[in-house]
């Protein structure tokens, strides 16, 4: 084989391995990301800067500007690191790693969230809990969660 054929078959060869694990970046948002997987937006915070996707082997990253907790409901605190990974397959994440809840005086990682139907089950591996997806259908917001008008009201109040 010629010098220009092997440079031939080498590119070509390249561009498909290439093009099968590239990080899709479409002009989605992760938030439409996450509605594409039929999951709902609001399992991720706003403020995501980015993500990637590799639609052959489901692995994801999310990215957000900065590390982010909040609580919710009064009863959970949730913290996200600035890069959430793991894997996304059709009303799944798996092998989360980068989001985590206080249960109690402990930090325990979420490591799965699973929409069956109408619920939303999150796993930290050894229990999980089940809530209505209605609840995730608006995006928290780090430092306040769903209750940001409140916590600003109380905010201007207190200085």
């Amino acid at each position: 084989m010629s010098f220009t054929g092997i440079v031939s078959l080498f590119l070509l060869l390249s561009h498909f391995s290439t093009s099968s694990t590239t990080a899709v970046s479409d002009d989605l948002t992760a938030y439409e990301i996450l509605q594409d997987y039929d999951l709902p937006s609001g399992i991720l915070p706003k403020g995501a800067t980015g993500y990637q996707v590799d639609r052959n082997t489901g692995r994801f990253h999310a990215y957000l500007s900065g590390s982010c907790s909040f609580s919710l409901e009064g009863s959970y605190e949730l913290s996200y690191k600035s890069t959430i990974s793991g894997y996304i397959s059709k009303g799944r994440l798996t092998q989360i790693s980068g989001v985590s809840v206080k249960v109690l005086f402990f930090w325990l990682n979420i490591v799965e969230v699973v929409r069956s139907g109408d619920e939303m089950e999150f796993s930290v591996g050894i229990a999980s809990a089940n809530f209505p997806i209605d609840n995730f259908y608006e995006s928290p917001q780090c430092g306040c969660g769903l209750d940001c008008n409140n916590a600003q009201y109380i905010q201007r109040m207190i200085v």
